[in-house]
């Protein structure tokens, strides 16, 4: 397993409660729209096994011709000891990312694709939005949906409803307007719908979209292959 060891560049406040961290991009390292990485910080590697308590796994938010990774996260007063450390961290400070891969590619297969969202899970789908108003071969449109209590909606820049280019972005603040949405666009029964959130979000979303008759292999998860049984064979009838 090759470790990179890089240095963050720049950090963003994107919302009172929301930090990218831009890392230097190492020589070799590649990744795709939809990535995601661990991320660790200094000294957990240090020991004779990893402290897991400096490691956390976490979406990329860029591109590689961005020329930097990003990494967005939420970091609340009251925090965790890895958001305390990366709070306080600056620019030139070193982390590392090693284990990286996309279980959420943008498919490119001549359909509508949707993407659900909860908070910070955005940051996973900012690449593919990018991916596809750079080229958008064999994708009907996308339509993004995020609920976000806290009303500090992210990346607004980007998630902005443009006809032109078939796409539609909206927030919402409260869970019955964002799961009656979420209805509506499950009309679509031939659509691909991505969802990234925690797993009780997860688990809520795929519970409606399939009484709504979307079948398992439509429902795209950031999950590893092996974990997608767990959240997609569920009995409906239960």
């Amino acid at each position: 397993m090759q470790i990179y060891w890089t240095k963050i560049n720049k950090i963003i406040e994107e919302t009172p409660e929301v930090k990218t961290y831009l890392l230097d991009c190492p020589e070799d390292f590649t990744w795709e729209e939809g990535s995601h990485t661990h991320f660790a910080l200094e000294g957990f590697n240090a020991g004779d096994k990893p402290n897991r308590s400096l490691i956390r796994h976490m979406s990329i938010s860029t591109l590689p011709h961005e020329n930097s990774i990003g990494i967005t996260t939420r970091i609340r007063e009251q925090c965790s000891e890895f958001k305390t450390i990366l709070r306080n961290l600056e620019v030139g400070n070193e982390v590392a990312i090693f284990k990286t891969h996309s279980n959420v590619p943008l498919k490119r297969e001549d359909k509508n694709v949707y993407l659900l969202s909860s908070g910070v899970g955005l940051a996973t789908f900012r690449p593919l939005v990018l991916d596809y108003f750079e080229r958008d071969d064999n994708v009907n449109q996308i339509h993004s949906l995020n609920i976000d209590s806290s009303k500090d909606f992210l990346f607004t820049d980007i998630f902005e409803s443009a006809p032109d280019k078939k796409f539609v972005s909206q927030f919402v603040d409260n869970r019955k307007d964002y799961y009656e949405e979420v209805k509506n666009l499950a009309a679509d029964k031939d659509g691909l719908f991505y969802v990234v959130g925690s797993d009780e979000f997860l688990v809520q979303n795929i519970e409606v979209l399939r009484e709504q008759g979307i079948k398992p292999e439509q429902i795209m998860l950031d999950k590893h292959e092996q974990e997608l049984p767990e959240f997609l064979s569920f009995d409906l009838s239960i």
